[in-house]
């Protein structure tokens, strides 16, 4: 039962990583890339983003990384987004022109904006998504609770500032 909670928590950040990353690839198609190359660009970023953004709900759903902050899931898309574009390079494109030092360097700059994405979607998702779960998921019913104090401490901010 375990793996199964564990497989649910990951299903709304599979899905935003997946969706990003065809996405991402599809735009390929705009740069004059032949179809089939850009479908195998499409496939070879979203899923590796998948698979990062589902461990992403894992980690949150187990209390590694915390719902509403940026910073530690910052520093994941740091780490994870510049080796999923690695891994597309390398399957549809023609490898890194300037090296791989530098690629990764470059892409750990544009992962911070796909954080910032990544993190807005998820937040949007994920709530809704353990709403249909909380009855037989127990972790999703605890990280239910973790979204529903948070959001609680914001609005109770949010009125006494308004004072």
């Amino acid at each position: 039962m375990e793996g199964r909670h564990s497989f649910e928590l990951a299903l709304p950040g599979a899905s935003v990583g997946a969706v990003a990353g065809a996405m991402a690839g599809g735009l390929t198609l705009l740069a004059g890339v032949p179809t089939g190359l850009a479908t195998l660009s499409a496939l070879a970023l979203a899923a590796p983003l998948a698979l990062a953004g589902g461990l992403f709900g894992v980690l949150v759903g187990h209390g590694v990384l915390r719902p509403g902050t940026f910073g530690p899931a910052g520093l994941y898309w740091t780490a994870a987004f510049p080796l999923s574009r690695l891994l597309q390079e390398s399957v549809a494109g023609a490898g890194p022109a300037d090296g791989v030092p530098a690629f990764l360097a470059y892409q750990a700059l544009v992962s911070l904006g796909f954080a910032i994405g990544f993190v807005w979607l998820h937040e949007r998702i994920m709530p809704y998504w353990l709403v249909r779960r909380a009855a037989a998921n127990p972790r999703a019913a605890e990280l239910l609770g973790v979204y529903v104090r948070y959001a609680t401490s914001l609005h109770a901010r949010k009125r006494g500032s308004r004072r």
